[in-house]
This record gives C-alpha cells, sequence and structure tokens, in this order.
C-alpha cells in the first residue's frame, strides 16, 4: 500500500531538499514502523512483515533520510501482475516467475513531500525493474494517495477479476491496484 506522496523538483537517486535515499538495514526498523504509524495509521503491518521483505529482497528496501534521520522509506519486492500480496502477511518466498516489481509500501513524512524525493525513489524503482528485466511496475494505492499515482503514470489494472477485488477489499475501502510501464532512467 502506498502513502499519498507530491513530487517535484530533483529528480534522480538519492537527492531531494538535501535528502538522500540510501539501502534499509535491520537498523531502520524502529523508525520505519514509526513512520508507518504516521503515515498509514488504518493499515497497519506488523515489524516482521517489514523484516521479511528486507531479508527477502534487500535491493528494494530504501530509507529516505535528512540530516541522519529517516523520514521516508520504500518497500518494493518482485511480484506478479493482478496479484497483490495481503495487508500484513509474509510472503514466505518470493515468486520464481515474477512479472512486475511490486511497490509494497512508499511513505514520507507530511513534512518531506514536495521535496522530489517521491520522484527519486520512483526513478530508483524504474532503475531496478528495468535491470531485472521487468516491464511493470505494480501497487496498491490507498484512496487518499490515488490522483499522485495517477499523475505519475499509474493507471488501473483492468486485468483483475474477482480474486483481486476481493483482495483489495480486504485492505478496506477504495483502494486500487494500479500498474506502470517501466521507463528508462538514468
Amino acid at each position: 500500500m502506498t502513502a499519498g506522496l507530491q513530487s517535484h523538483g530533483e529528480r534522480g537517486e538519492g537527492r531531494g531538499a538535501s535528502a538522500l535515499w540510501r539501502a534499509m538495514t535491520a537498523a531502520d526498523l524502529d523508525r520505519i514502523l514509526a513512520i508507518a504509524d504516521i503515515v498509514h495509521p488504518a493499515y497497519p503491518e506488523e515489524r516482521s512483515v517489514f523484516e521479511e521483505r528486507l531479508a527477502l529482497y534487500p535491493a528494494g528496501c530504501r530509507v529516505a533520510e535528512r540530516g541522519g534521520e529517516a523520514i521516508g522509506y520504500g518497500v518494493m519486492h518482485p511480484g506478479r501482475l493482478g496479484v497483490p500480496p495481503p495487508l500484513d502477511t509474509p510472503l514466505g518466498s518470493l515468486p520464481a516467475d515474477a512479472d512486475c516489481l511490486y511497490l509494497h509500501d512508499i511513505a514520507l513524512l507530511p513534512e518531506s513531500r514536495g521535496t522530489g524525493l517521491g520522484v527519486a525513489v520512483l526513478d530508483y524503482a524504474h532503475g531496478l525493474a528495468a535491470r531485472e528485466g521487468w516491464r511493470w511496475l505494480a501497487l496498491t494505492s490507498t484512496p487518499g494517495a490515488r490522483s499522485y499515482w495517477d499523475r505519475v503514470g499509474f493507471a488501473p489494472y483492468a486485468e483483475g477479476g474477482p480474486a483481486l477485488e476481493a483482495k483489495l477489499a480486504s485492505y478496506g475501502g477504495g483502494m486500487s491496484y494500479m500498474t506502470a510501464p517501466v521507463q528508462a532512467r538514468e
């Protein structure tokens, strides 16, 4: 599930108003959970979910940092189009037949939005997916973030059917499963 982001300004790996993205470590998890509680109070997830995502696919786990303090995070992993993981549920393993990079969560503290950090982590996601050979990014958008994802090129996935609708309903009302084609980024 993804938070509302507003981005403009700087692009690229790392920067946004003297903030940067870096690799997540296990030492970041307490702060990540605190950010999640602020950004996603209606969509809580256990620490074990974040621990597992970090262990399974560390390349997809990022921290936005300013002045040595985490101000946001991104968690993404290999996925299957039309098959998002249930909220607050371990994956068990990564799909061997992955065909997309699933953006599990991108969350920025409110004061960090509009600084270019959203664009920077999306650039990272596009680059990571391209390196892995996937043609799609996918995510489950919260109602409040839907307009952001529309603006940055995501569109509702039209091929979901009843199984996808049921999974989205488990998150709560108004959720949207969305995809975007991977774009080569420098």
